[in-house]
């Protein structure tokens, strides 16, 4: 009875739209209440989830890539993008997926790259003749590449809600393969949509320009090569990255770049803070209401059942894919992979599947939800600034579905995709 409470106060709130945060702390207070337990303990839980060190690291993450955006850095990288993979058809398209994979590893986050991006790209799409809906779903599907690349928020997300027992400078390392096949099969995708639509090239500016957009994009993109070197080698953690991250940041756009003013770093100081604390507050929910899954022995009954349907790992691989699929159309990525890491992590360890590789793939799975309505971040973002309505951008994105769809089956399938990379590190 007590996990019918917990679900159902749970599922009430989110379809009557109650912010996710406070479904969740809502429905551990009625539940413990039901119990019987002190009130005290939601609060405990809610303390003890958003008290880990390595959680620093977000903020820090978030700030950097805030100042990098507000620095000049964006446009620089979309200039260089659009003198690498401009001149192929739908030349448009291709720079948007070319600078969302450099990007990501700067934002590490695809609500802020689809802003980012997203805001400077649809824009110049529309006015060259390129479909609003095409503009929206490439910017939106190419957001889900900072996902899988460092240095990817909901990574850190992922480690910390397995109990900080996976490495993350793996999890970094895993996801970059898994990121450049996500871009290219946008590419492929992209390419073969404005064909078919007739959409044009843009002319291709010279190796002399190629080269001069490089030069000037280097510093910028070097904090790609800081972030990732440093903790793949060891010399610092995800927590001291962050915090360089910031520092490398701020340097860049205020010394070399010279576009962040004093009321631009003050803009990106408070975006971070709110960013941080709704962040936070999901955080702490999540792991009060993980916590009672736990106690209710969730996982244990969630294994038994799938044993029940099949011992056979591709099967129940197969069936958490679809779970987390729809998981994602009504919950956000951060409070799914809270939830759902304790719960699903000790099937796959029971089915022998490494948890770095399911690391990738749920946040691949779940990032594709953030795409998903009616509760996709990334595709709302995008559809405000294309100024068209979700319906409008969903009648036409099944082509871009299905390039991340069979990514994600590549992935899930193919662990090499995932392992061989943090394997060259050992």
């Amino acid at each position: 009875m007590a996990l019918t409470v917990l679900f159902g106060s749970f599922t009430i709130l989110l379809l009557i739209g109650t912010p996710v945060a406070f479904c969740l702390g809502i429905a551990s207070m009625a539940t413990i209440i039901y119990m019987g337990l002190p009130p005290m303990v939601v609060f405990q839980q809610m303390n003890s989830g958003m008290s880990a060190f390595a959680l620093i690291a977000i903020p820090f993450f978030i700030f950097a890539g805030d100042l990098m955006v507000r620095g000049g850095i964006a446009t620089k990288i979309i200039s260089l993008a659009g003198s690498l993979v401009g001149h192929v058809r739908g030349g448009l398209g291709q720079v948007n997926i070319a600078t969302a994979t450099l990007f990501g590893g700067i934002s590490g986050s695809a609500v802020a790259e689809a802003a980012a991006v997203g805001g400077i790209m649809i824009p110049q799409m529309k006015a060259r003749g390129y479909g609003a809906d095409y503009a929206v779903n490439v910017t939106s599907m190419a957001a889900l590449i900072a996902l899988l690349i460092p240095p990817s928020h909901n990574m850190i997300l992922y480690s910390l809600s397995a109990g900080g027992t996976i490495s993350i400078a793996d999890l970094f390392t895993a996801g970059i393969i898994p990121g450049m096949l996500l871009a290219g099969s946008l590419m492929v995708t992209a390419y073969i949509v404005a064909r078919h639509r007739g959409y044009p090239t843009e002319p291709f500016p010279g190796f002399a320009m190629v080269l001069r957009l490089g030069f000037i994009a280097i510093p910028g993109l070097l904090l790609i090569a800081v972030i990732f070197g440093g903790v793949r080698s060891g010399v610092f953690t995800a927590s001291e990255s962050s915090c360089i991250a910031v520092l490398y940041a701020l340097l860049i756009a205020a010394f070399v770049y010279r576009q962040l003013d004093w009321d631009g770093f003050v803009h990106a100081t408070l975006g971070a803070v709110r960013t941080t604390a709704m962040v936070l507050l999901i955080i702490g929910t999540a792991s009060a209401f993980s916590w009672l899954m736990a106690y209710h022995k969730v996982p244990s009954m969630l294994i038994e059942g799938m044993n029940a349907i099949s011992d056979n790992p591709i099967i129940i691989l197969l069936m958490l894919n679809v779970i987390m699929l729809v998981l994602g159309t009504f919950m956000d990525m951060g409070p799914t992979i809270i939830i759902a890491t304790p719960i699903f992590l000790p099937i796959v360890k029971a089915y022998g599947i490494d948890p770095v590789h399911f690391g990738v793939i749920m946040i691949l799975n779940l990032g594709i939800g953030l795409n998903t309505p009616p509760v996709g971040a990334v595709q709302f973002v995008c559809c405000a600034v294309g100024k068209i309505s979700v319906g409008q951008a969903m009648k036409s994105i099944w082509p871009f579905y299905g390039a991340g769809v069979a990514t994600l089956l590549l992935v899930t399938y193919i662990p090499a995709l995932s392992l061989w990379l943090p394997s060259v590190f050992k």
